[in-house]
């Protein structure tokens, strides 16, 4: 660890212990934005592809004789056939169903919803497929009485799913307005998600590659003396991979050899699990910063 003056002066730390108690002690609660939730533009945009499709098959709501009429359907509007997957939370066109297990040998049977001209056999195929996967149950039991309204939701079920990506989105979000604020007051360029072709043709420095960082650095800082290359993440649930993070990016420091400067921003309750390894870190490393220290102003101190 570096920079106990800093600590001392920010914080109120005369030592490694007093620091990291500070850290574990104000990890924030959430960095979740209104944006977290749901990405309303991509449910949107998901739908309109297939809305002409989903009303076509509204026809189907309320028929009595549902499976001729799907049939009647499917002869006239074969197109409505690809996104019969769809409506089951399925991105697939092609896939095998396992219709059978219990007699010792697994029996499957393929469905192809790619087919432009499907056959009587084809379209045979379709309706049992829907009657099988409660597509017809749900057509005509009159609780759903538009499809597309129906596909919205679906499709923000499946959103929750890109969360996880958000967060960490928010999280870079949150710490560019330090950096930002940062170079807007000392003069000093950054990019992001810079690699070392990248660092090199904007910043000119030569930086080497390792496992752990040879993709990509979140944010790099041209002090105009020194690049400063950073990884941010956040962590809201514990797990083995906030102990491989940071042991990852203990070998990043020990790889750059204090040649280049490593920060590391994390946050998140997910620590209060992992805590021995961040400790370690902490000890390890010269740089280890949180949100709660960059409200103090502590990333001025280490750029």
């Amino acid at each position: 660890m570096k920079y106990l003056n800093c600590y001392q002066e920010l914080m109120g730390c005369s030592c490694e212990d007093d620091v990291f108690k500070c850290i574990i002690d104000n990890l924030k609660p959430s960095n979740n934005l209104w944006s977290y939730f749901v990405n309303w533009d991509k449910i949107y945009s998901n739908v309109k592809d297939i809305e002409i499709s989903l009303n076509i098959l509204n026809y189907l709501i309320g028929k009595e004789n549902f499976d001729e009429e799907f049939k009647t359907l499917v002869k006239a509007q074969s197109q409505v056939v690809k996104i019969l997957p769809s409506l089951i939370v399925s991105r697939e066109k092609k896939f095998n169903i396992l219709i059978d297990y219990e007699h010792k040998k697994l029996i499957y049977e393929e469905y192809d919803f790619s087919i432009k001209e499907p056959s009587d056999n084809d379209i045979n195929k379709y309706l049992h497929f829907v009657k099988e996967s409660g597509l017809k149950d749900l057509i005509c039991s009159g609780k759903v009485k538009s499809l597309v309204d129906y596909m919205i939701g679906v499709e923000a079920g499946l959103d929750s799913n890109g969360r996880k990506l958000r967060s960490g989105l928010s999280m870079g979000l949150i710490v560019e307005c330090f950096i930002k604020d940062l170079c807007a007051k000392k003069g000093y360029r950054y990019i992001s998600e810079a690699n070392a072709h990248k660092i090199k043709k904007e910043f000119g420095y030569e930086i080497p590659t390792h496992k752990y960082s040879s993709k990509r650095y979140n944010y790099v800082i041209d002090t105009g003396k020194e690049p400063v290359l950073m990884e941010v993440n956040y962590y809201n649930c514990g797990g083995s991979k906030l102990f491989e993070t940071a042991k990852a990016y203990r070998e990043v420091e020990t790889f750059l050899n204090k040649k280049y400067k490593f920060i590391w921003i994390t946050d998140g309750q997910g620590w209060r699990e992992a805590h021995n390894a961040l400790r370690d870190t902490l000890a390890h490393n010269d740089y280890l910063l949180t949100l709660s220290m960059l409200e103090k102003g502590i990333l001025e101190k280490c750029v």
